[in-house]
């Protein structure tokens, strides 16, 4: 009897730490939004999946995997999904269109975007203002990869409605548009870019890989990938926020020591895109943009604003408050909690 007494209070006193944990989360079921799983980009999203870190958070997620980030932006609104995955200017457009909404994780240190002419098509080309009047490829029209189009114009003295902008996706569909001559350049992200470049497809003319490269071409830190939701469900489930903080945080520290090949064992075998070697190639390149421990820059927002306001004179005039787009508490908490990932 008295072995049976201890024996129970035993599986209690494992039990009660996960128990405790559980009734913790407001909200134990999250369904996070993302334009274009595969690419490494959201790689921490996936690793923190893959390796089981959002369950050790006592969370079950359902990821749902969108053409493009303005899409997974739309089913938060709409409700159909909790959190965003997606780019950081975002949270700042939004803000001037009132709705309120926060990242709380940082997954890239840089954009990663890269914009690349189609050498078939554009056999000629010397300076941006040759895409005047040009098709040019994105994720999904209005997504991070359009933003940075739109950048890079503007600085070269373009308007958005100088090129015609076509959504192809972030996979093989782009892939496809590209080799096909469809699209004469492109404004997109790895392995799409790292594969199109060694077979010939792709020529590069601004690369937001590096991070040095990445503030020359914005004037400062451009926070990326990130993840992001209404200020409402921040406030009305800040322990379900900061398990989501907790897990992205081991990813983005475990990315940060792993090599080409723990990478490749993790990610799903469609993230390859039938070429491992392109991946691996991929993944050097991107590793140093992804966030070494989710913390978001104090000038990120305003690089943000600037960006956005250099093609919206609306939203260039806008007094916004860019203190309301992010917030590194959840960060700091999940840094303390977990110091070596």
């Amino acid at each position: 009897m008295q072995r049976r007494h201890l024996l129970a209070c035993g599986v209690l006193a494992a039990t009660l730490p996960y128990l405790a944990h559980a009734q913790a989360l407001e909200k134990s079921k999250v369904t996070v939004a993302v334009g274009g799983k595969n690419l490494l980009y959201y790689l921490p999203l996936t690793i923190a999946e893959q390796l089981g870190y959002f369950k050790a958070e006592g969370l079950d997620v359902t990821i749902v995997d969108f053409a493009g980030g303005s899409r997974a932006l739309q089913a938060v609104v709409g409700g159909s999904a909790d959190v965003v995955s997606g780019a950081f200017e975002h949270t700042v457009n939004m803000q001037f269109k009132g709705q309120r909404m926060r990242a709380f994780v940082l997954q890239g240190a840089a954009p990663q975007i890269v914009l690349g002419i189609n050498p078939k098509t554009m056999a000629g080309f010397k300076t941006i203002a040759d895409l005047k009047g040009k098709k040019v490829g994105v994720t999904a029209p209005g997504s991070s990869t359009n933003v940075m189009l739109n950048f890079v114009l503007a600085k070269a003295g373009l308007k958005p409605s100088d090129v015609s902008v076509i959504g192809v996706g972030a996979g093989n569909g782009a892939v496809a548009a590209m080799r096909a001559g469809q699209i004469d350049a492109m404004s997109n992200l790895d392995p799409v870019i790292t594969l199109l470049q060694r077979s010939g497809d792709l020529k590069i003319i601004s690369d937001t890989r590096v991070v040095a490269e990445s503030e020359k071409v914005f004037g400062g830190p451009m926070p990326a990938a990130c993840m992001y939701a209404m200020q409402t469900f921040i406030n009305s489930n800040p322990n379900t926020t900061q398990a989501l903080a907790n897990a992205i945080v081991r990813a983005d520290k475990w990315i940060q020591k792993a090599g080409a090949a723990d990478i490749i064992k993790t990610v799903p075998e469609s993230f390859l895109m039938g070429d491992r070697a392109v991946y691996i190639d991929a993944f050097l390149a991107a590793k140093g943009a992804l966030s070494a421990d989710g913390m978001i820059p104090e000038k990120g927002a305003q690089t943000a604003f600037r960006a956005l306001a250099s093609v919206d004179d609306q939203l260039a005039a806008a007094k916004l408050d860019l203190n309301a787009v992010y917030t590194n508490d959840f960060v700091k908490k999940a840094n303390a909690k977990y110091p070596k990932g």
